[in-house]
């Protein structure tokens, strides 16, 4: 009985043991005291800045603190506990490690865990209890801490107060491998909070809501959903849908609207006015908040358990089991048409849960791991053209923290930069004289030789700054010896910039030329051969598609799109386009080859090679009408959209995105220009060589041949003022075309047709200077008349060049602007020129048949000039009047009288 006593003691005290110092926290032995702070028993949660962070923070005593539920992505090996004054940049980075305890690489997962504090850091050295990595200065989360006496009053009469952060939820459900559901219920106050947490792309949507009670199929049809997401800004949004149809939004026959629509749409067509989206008695889900961080979409909004919208809104009975739906997919934002987010197909995205929102559940392990975490936007640079570095206001920094000012690239915030080995990459600095750009080994900058630390600077440095009325420019070429990334940063302030990612030659070294298209949003590539062009077009956005057209619209151009299909593959559709809709978009059969498309971070990059001349029938396919004429420049556009479909197009694949205006580019010189309306100053330039060529020079022409007869030199100074002014409006009308082209360009075959006139028709005054003199009552010399057959032939061979230099105008005017009035105006010139033609004729039967009668003595008595009168200096220096005299007291007259049929000279 005693041994039976002694052991049930040993026992009880063996268990007392087990007890105490099972539960004690290992800080006990370091005598620690519990009551020598004001924060003891503090409790609150972290705010997730980045990797995923969140879990519950305590205080347990003066040296020690207590983390819950924790979940975090892994970090580098640098990670530390670390204190500072206060959460803003200057207090973060200027912090210390309070712990010797170092957070390890591997993911934590709902984990708890005690950490320690240094033995010389007290809880009054710290106001911000951060998780941080030294090596890059970033903050993944971090807990503010306040006292009972900083804390505003608790309704509840607690003496302390747990600050809920909006990550922070009481359940959460696996939905699907990248889609979870949170929520907390507060029943007192008639709502629900929910956070949507999806590692999806930014262009994507989240949905969630209860279906109609009892439906047990069909669960879509007549359900409450939630459809939130980011803008193209980045801001989150988070609207009320009811879905009465498996399509998109559309208005039926009736006017009634019906698909999946925003509420607001359905109040709108019973009441036939205006409603506004955002009235509570339409749009029950208010937006709390929302991000994007580590490319993980976070949504938290709350609704009314009962709403007041009975119409298109279901209750919430919180103690019976509803079945919820839910869906993944790509979302088309707003346009002029649908002032309202339309969610598309969510493929095999979606799914329906049982839900009892009262129960506790918790089936969330960890954090989500998205595969894409970056979300910045990515610029590549190009030879080509300078990158414009400015500086601006911080917006969504990608490592925080950060200062209030950051640098841009090309009006993006600190993007990632791709540059590519062996090409050369101009920086224009315009951040103003307090910046300093470099390319540098550190990934903080500002100079860490001040921090003690090594870096390698590739480029730029103190001198590296400029305005923009004063910009610097900067050069930097990569070489095989520059590391995979670097960072571009300031050498003043720390942390103002970003990754720079440094590949090996890419498209700028595959092709020969590149040119930015209309609103820099896409890069064009292209190199020629003899009878193909290799092409590569590259977005400067994430889109679901690209699609580069050669036409002035949409409208009766040629369009190449390149998009990822559903099984992860690239591809390059062609199609001709001959209206504004989709079923205006008819697929074509070009022959491409060396195809290729991909999507690096959402942004498409297509390729692919075509013949010049499709060389077919374009009666049978329209594409054999899409032959690219190297020497004529050809007119570009481009769109972007959310996403394109292999099969039957429809509204869903309008783009959201679009050039402004075409650009024309020079395939042979490799260059690029807005496309401007210069009809007005081409038609000054045209009237000004239809005078020259068209009326002076050839009326020149025509009296020379026509006009001798008449007395006096009357025809050689009509001959010789219309040669000269037709010249000389030849040379203002060149020179005006070409100072508004800003260039002199011999591609085009009516500048060498004009070429070719104008060199032809300067040959004349030259060659008439040289003229051997006629002598007098002598037949001509051999030279006089060899000179007179090149002269006359030269001349009428510059008008016939001439004529042709006009209709080739005309031709290329129209190309240029697709104007169709230019049919009209070349068929009137070339009536003009028949006109002229038969008044030729005209005139030369005039001419044969004065002579014939000349001969035959019918032209009755007439004195004829020596010919002299074509020798006179009609452009010398004074002496016309002495000539004329001189030339009439030389004036021989000869009478002819028929006698016997014969002519007698008296």
């Amino acid at each position: 009985m005693a041994i039976s006593q002694s052991s049930l003691l040993v026992s009880i005290w063996f268990l007392i043991y087990l007890f105490v110092f099972t539960n004690l926290d290992p800080v006990s032995s370091q005598n620690c005291p519990q009551s020598n702070t004001s924060l003891l028993n503090f409790t609150t949660q972290f705010v997730m800045v980045q990797h995923q962070l969140r879990g519950s923070f305590s205080i347990i005593n003066d040296c020690s603190f207590r983390v819950s539920e924790f979940d975090m992505l892994p970090g580098s090996s640098h990670v530390h506990w670390w204190g500072a004054l206060g959460d803003n940049y200057e207090n973060l980075t200027s912090g210390f490690v309070i712990s010797d305890e170092q957070l390890n690489t591997t993911t934590y997962k709902n984990d708890t865990f005690t950490v320690n504090l240094m033995k010389n850091i007290t809880w009054d050295q710290i106001r911000v209890v951060s998780v941080w990595d030294t090596s890059m200065s970033s903050d993944f989360g971090h807990v503010l801490l306040q006292n009972s006496e900083e804390l505003p009053p608790d309704p509840s009469n607690s003496s302390l107060e747990i600050h809920q952060e909006p990550t922070m939820f009481e359940n959460c459900k696996v939905l699907s491998d990248t889609y979870r559901l949170r929520w907390t219920l507060r029943e007192d106050k008639n709502v629900i909070d929910i956070g949507l947490e999806g590692a999806i792309g930014i262009q994507n949507y989240m949905a969630f809501g209860w279906t109609e009670p009892n439906r047990e199929h069909d669960h879509m049809l007549n359900a409450d959903v939630a459809f939130t997401g980011f803008t193209e800004e980045g801001v989150p949004f988070s609207d009320d849908y009811y879905i009465t149809k498996y399509s998109e939004c559309i208005k039926n026959e009736n006017g009634q609207f019906e698909g999946v629509c925003p509420d607001f749409r359905y109040n709108h067509s019973d009441s036939n006015s205006d409603s506004d989206p955002n009235s509570d008695s339409v749009n029950n889900t208010n937006l709390v908040y929302g991000h994007r961080k580590d490319g993980v979409s976070f949504i938290r909004y709350q609704r009314p358990l009962k709403s007041v919208d009975k119409k298109y809104d279901w209750d919430i009975d919180v103690n019976t089991e509803r079945t919820c739906i839910w869906a993944l997919g790509l979302i088309k934002p707003p346009d002029s048409i649908r002032p309202f987010y339309l969610p598309q197909n969510h493929g095999k995205t979606f799914g329906h849960v049982h839900i009892n929102v009262s129960g506790r559940v918790n089936d969330c392990f960890g954090p989500l791991d998205a595969e894409e975490k970056e979300d910045q936007e990515l610029v590549i640079a190009n030879q080509k053209e300078p990158l414009i570095v400015t500086s601006g206001p911080s917006l969504h920094y990608p490592n925080p923290p950060n200062p209030s000012k950051v640098l841009y690239i090309n009006k993006k915030q600190t993007p990632v930069l791709r540059v590519e080995r062996g090409v050369l990459v101009k920086f224009s600095i315009q951040a103003g004289h307090d910046v300093a750009f470099y390319v540098t080994s550190d990934p903080l900058g500002g100079n860490a030789t001040v921090r003690n630390a090594s870096e390698t600077v590739y480029v730029g440095g103190p001198t590296a700054q400029g305005v923009q009325s004063d910009p610097q420019e900067l050069l930097w070429s990569p070489d095989r010896n520059t590391p995979d990334q670097v960072y571009y940063q300031s050498v003043f302030t720390q942390k103002m910039g970003w990754k720079v990612e440094v590949v090996d030659g890419g498209l700028n070294d595959m092709y020969k030329n590149s040119v930015l298209l209309d609103d820099q949003q896409v890069n064009f590539f292209w190199t020629l051969s003899e009878k193909s062009i290799s092409i590569a077009a590259r977005a400067e956005k994430k889109s679901g598609y690209l699609a580069v057209g050669f036409g002035s619209e949409m409208e009766n151009s040629f369009a190449y799109v390149g998009w990822i299909d559903l099984n992860g593959s690239g591809r390059v559709d062609t199609y001709w386009i001959d209206g504004m809709n989709a079923q205006s978009l008819h697929p074509t059969n070009e022959n491409l080859t060396y195809v290729r498309c991909k999507s690096e971070s959402g942004v498409i990059t297509l390729e692919f090679t075509r013949p010049l001349d499709p060389n077919c029938d374009p009666k049978t396919r329209p594409e054999c009408n899409n032959i690219i004429e190297p020497t004529t420049p050809v007119k570009l556009i481009w769109a972007m959209g959310a996403k394109w479909s292999a099969g039957h197009l429809t509204q869903s694949n309008m783009h959201s995105v679009k050039s402004s205006k075409p650009v024309r580019v020079s395939l042979i010189r490799g260059s690029a220009e807005a496309e401007e309306d210069l009809r007005p100053v081409l038609a000054v330039h045209g009237f000004m060589m239809f005078l020259a060529w068209g009326i002076l020079l050839p009326g020149g022409i025509l009296a020379a041949r026509y006009t001798k007869h008449l007395t006096g030199d009357i025809w050689f100074k009509i001959h010789v003022y219309s040669q000269y002014s037709g010249l000389a409006i030849t040379f203002l009308g060149l020179l005006f075309a070409i100072a508004e082209l800003r260039g002199f360009h011999l591609e085009s075959l009516h500048v060498k047709f004009g070429i070719l006139t104008i060199l032809t028709g300067c040959i004349q005054p030259v060659n008439a200077y040289f003229r051997p003199k006629k002598p007098v009552n002598e037949n001509p010399s051999s030279k006089r008349a060899i000179w007179e057959f090149v002269h006359s032939y030269t001349g009428r061979s510059a008008i016939v060049m001439g004529i042709a230099a006009l209709i080739s105008g005309m031709k290329q005017l129209g190309n240029r602007y697709d104007d169709k009035n230019t049919i009209g105006l070349t068929w009137a010139l070339i009536i003009w020129v028949g006109l002229c033609g038969l008044t030729v004729l005209y005139l030369e039967y005039v001419e044969q048949k004065r002579r014939r009668e000349s001969e035959s003595g019918l032209g009755g008595n007439w004195v004829l000039g020596n010919g002299e009168d074509e020798d006179a200096d009609l452009l010398g220096n004074g002496n016309g009047n002495h000539r004329e005299k001189e030339s009439e007291s030389e004036r021989m007259e000869i009478q002819l009288e028929p006698v016997s049929g014969r002519y007698t000279v008296i």
